[in-house]
This record gives structure tokens, C-alpha cells and sequence, in this order.
């Protein structure tokens, strides 16, 4: 496991979750990363921005493959928007990505959602204490943008196998309002449609985008707000 130590000493949060396949089960060494949401009362520093910048570097992953950060402070977290603001995103892979105060972030309510149904306090209060209900619609209508956006890049061979995946788990969330793994997403997908084991990228995108409009059959907002 990470040590967090770091993060509580620098930014004296609120909380730090971790969420994703390693809180949720279907972690995979060498594959998966590790996820973690720090919330904190007030907005980030530019020194400890720089300070979370050097952690994220150094940090010791163990058999993970990398790192996604993301540090949102207590407001968002508890009156989150469609897209609300990104104090700080840090991915590590092969390289380093860096984000910071993102005025509007529309990819982050699906990582609140995530981390509010399966993830873990490492440190403060449970998840359900700190962040609010995400209401289903937001999730599937940012993943209907994604669906849309993958059809434009289905030559894209070394992201192939994630915009499948990914596919399924949306498709997988819009009828059940449940998260899962992407290979339990995959499974889950060729038993509502056993031709897609067999099909190229372009018809299960087009699948998915049909099996997720808008209709009074499809659980609408699988967590409302109360």
C-alpha cells in the first residue's frame, strides 16, 4: 500500500479515499493503478502543489502500474456540479500528467461517484460522509460524450482495448447504476450481446451509444440527490 503520510502532513485533509480496482477488487499488478481523492478544506497552495508534485515522482507503488491523484476541497465534494473545479490531477505512468485548477472538470463527478460507491477511507471520515450523491444522468451523459468522441478515434490501436472496456463499464452503469471492474464490464457485455465478443471496436461504440439514449426503460438517476 501507499504511504500517505506525506499527503496528511502536507495537506492536512479532510479525507484521502482510495477508490478504483484496488479498493473495489480486480486489481491486477503491473496493470492497475493506484487511485486515491484527497479532500481538503481549502484550496491548494502553490507550494503544496509543488510538494504533491515531488510525492507523486517518488512515491513507492509497489506492484502497481501507476498513479492517478486527484485533490478536490470540501465544497466540491459536497455540492459537486456537472463540471465542477479540479483542485489537482497528478498521473503517473511512463510520464507525468499535471492538472491544476481546472476551473471545470467534467470527467471528476464519475471519479466522486466512484469513490462515494467503492471506495476506502485511508484517512477521515467513510466516503458517504464526505461526498454527495452524484445523480446517474451526469455520469452516463459524460460517458455518452466519450462513446461519441471514441467513434473519431477507432484507428487509435494502443487505446483500443481501454475505449472497449470503458464502453462496456458505461453501458454496464447506465442499466444498473452499479460500478464494476472493465473485464467484469467486458463479461457483462457479451452476455447482453454475445456478437460483440466478435466485433471490431466502431459496432460495439455504436452499440453502446444505442443501448444508452435516453428512455424510460433505463434507470434514470441510480444516485439521487436526497
Amino acid at each position: 500500500m501507499i504511504d500517505i503520510a506525506p499527503i496528511a502532513g502536507l495537506t492536512h485533509p479532510r479525507a484521502v479515499i482510495l477508490h478504483g480496482s484496488l479498493a473495489a477488487g480486480g486489481f491486477r499488478p503491473g496493470h492497475s493503478d493506484i487511485d486515491l481523492l484527497v479532500v481538503t478544506d481549502d484550496p491548494l497552495t502553490d507550494k503544496q502543489i509543488t510538494a504533491l508534485e515531488s510525492y507523486a515522482r517518488t512515491a513507492d507503488l509497489g506492484d502497481a502500474a501507476g498513479l492517478d491523484l486527484h485533490v478536490v476541497t470540501t465544497a466540491v465534494a459536497r455540492n459537486p456540479t456537472p463540471a465542477p473545479p479540479l483542485d489537482l490531477f497528478i498521473g503517473r505512468q511512463a510520464t507525468i500528467e499535471i492538472e491544476t485548477r481546472v476551473p471545470e472538470a467534467p470527467d471528476l463527478p464519475a471519479e466522486l461517484s466512484m469513490a462515494r460507491a467503492q471506495g476506502r477511507s485511508l484517512l477521515g471520515p467513510t466516503p458517504p460522509e464526505v461526498l454527495s450523491p452524484i445523480p446517474g444522468t451526469w455520469i452516463v451523459t459524460r460517458g455518452r460524450h466519450w462513446l461519441r468522441t471514441w467513434l473519431t478515434r477507432t484507428d487509435d490501436a494502443a487505446h483500443a482495448g481501454f475505449m472497449r472496456q470503458t464502453a462496456c463499464r458505461i453501458w454496464h452503469f447506465a442499466a444498473t447504476g452499479r460500478y464494476c471492474s472493465k473485464q467484469e464490464a467486458l463479461t457483462w457485455a457479451h452476455t447482453q450481446d454475445p456478437t460483440l465478443a466478435g466485433a471490431d471496436l466502431t459496432r460495439l461504440l455504436t452499440t453502446v451509444l444505442e443501448k444508452t439514449s435516453p428512455g424510460p426503460v433505463r434507470q434514470e438517476d441510480p444516485h439521487p440527490l436526497p
